[in-house]
């Protein structure tokens, strides 16, 4: 059975490992935003360059420490 969305959404943790890549560039995803169409993962500078687009966002995991909030 292929997972939907509603499945990844429930799934996903709000930890972010070494694992987790930036979609952009690749470097290490602090944040992950959840849309419609799918889940998207930023680095902090992408997060930041992008964050108008981020605001449209059905949920938003943030795991930046630099205090830089999304909203």
């Amino acid at each position: 059975m292929t997972p939907t969305l509603t499945d990844e959404k429930t799934q996903a943790s709000n930890e972010f490992t070494a694992a987790d890549r930036c979609d952009v560039c690749g470097a290490q995803a602090w944040v992950r935003a959840f849309f419609s169409s799918g889940i998207l993962l930023f680095c902090a500078h992408h997060a930041r360059e992008h964050s108008g687009a981020l605001e449209a966002a059905e949920r938003v995991d943030d795991g930046r420490s630099d205090g830089f909030a999304i909203a």
